[in-house]
């Protein structure tokens, strides 16, 4: 038997086809009871709106969202926004930010509004998990779902994610590997949401309690508050250490670069006196030769755009979800803990 028609759907609801229509593209103008009711039965009998058959008459709408949970200016977001217009500009898509999903105003309006009204092709999602209720929404209406970067596969019909807490901890333990005994990771406090960037504190604390034993570590977690001062935030929490440490292990670059160059005015020189590793491998990493994780957000935007227009087009994915390393980028900001001064 094949899939039903918007025909059979109306007869079985006992309603009229703009009703049934209505149900999926504009649900603020139908009763929630008829909504339910015309979605159960499209459910059974396997029916799917075809958006070509909705207002717009031209089929697509030749438009994706990019979700963000942060502004697009951080520098994995400017990277990701690139890879993924290399791709989508020339397939002749245009690209809808929305910056801050990260209230639950925010991302309700979105999952629940903007893209019925909006009508987008395909979604992306920058570094957070989505709920079930908010793919939902999207699968509802054939919209895939694509993840970059994002801490669960769960809801998403592709994603290419960095693997963080491996990251994390292979950072750590090339730390541990040099002999530090004392080694503390500033970070800010962990996202409302499920956020990829919390991993990477899971991979530190992992690699330090599976060298516990061995190593004598003194080791903790310096936790300072989100905003656009936790760099400053960091240098203040280590700098009221009882005992300055002889590693710090960075969540990421944008917090590592200006420790770096802060604490050599309170004495505190790398290499000679402590080592620090960040993550990210961003701009100004090289410049002042940290030592930190690669990770390539343009080719991560490129990867998601070319299985959103496969999804798109209805085609299969050889890959669904694929996951890459950090890489470990050696350079001057780390030495043995013996060769210090």
């Amino acid at each position: 038997m094949g899939k039903a028609d918007i025909y059979e759907v109306a007869k079985a609801a006992g309603v009229s086809i703009s009703t049934v229509s209505r149900a999926f593209t504009r649900p603020d103008l139908v009763s929630d009871k008829t909504r339910r009711k015309v979605l159960d039965i499209a459910d059974k009998l396997d029916f799917s709106i075809s958006r070509s058959a909705t207002a717009l008459k031209s089929g697509r709408t030749n438009r994706v969202a990019l979700l963000m949970n942060e502004e697009i200016t951080s520098w994995f977001n400017t990277q990701t926004f690139a890879g993924i217009e290399s791709v989508m500009h020339p397939a002749g898509y245009d690209i809808s930010l929305f910056q801050h999903i990260d209230t639950e105003e925010n991302r309700h309006e979105f999952f629940t509004e903007l893209p019925i009204r909006r009508n987008v092709d395909a979604v992306f999602v920058a570094s957070f998990a989505i709920d079930p209720h908010e793919a939902e929404q999207l699968k509802r209406l054939h919209v895939p779902i694509v993840g970059i970067n994002t801490p669960s596969e769960a809801g998403f019909d592709a994603s290419i994610s960095i693997d963080d807490e491996r990251g994390m901890y292979t950072a750590t333990q090339h730390l541990i590997n040099l002999g530090h005994k004392h080694i503390v990771y500033p970070c800010s406090e962990a996202a409302l949401l499920n956020s990829s960037i919390d991993a990477r504190t899971r991979g530190f604390i992992q690699a330090c309690k599976d060298n516990e034993h061995k190593h004598d570590l003194n080791w903790q977690v310096l936790s300072v508050p989100r905003g656009p001062a936790f760099a400053d935030s960091a240098l203040s929490a280590l700098l009221a250490l009882e005992e300055f440490p002889d590693a710090i292990c960075c969540q990421m670059d944008m917090m590592a670069i200006p420790l770096v160059l802060k604490l050599e005015r309170y004495g505190h020189r790398t290499p000679r006196d402590y080592s620090i590793v960040g993550f990210d491998d961003s701009p100004y990493a090289d410049t002042i030769n940290l030592t930190t994780m690669k990770q390539d957000p343009y080719a991560m935007g490129k990867i998601a755009a070319t299985k959103a227009l496969k999804l798109i087009d209805g085609k299969p994915l050889d890959n669904q979800h694929e996951v890459v390393e950090a890489q470990l980028v050696p350079r001057s900001t780390d030495m043995p803990f013996g060769d210090m001064e």
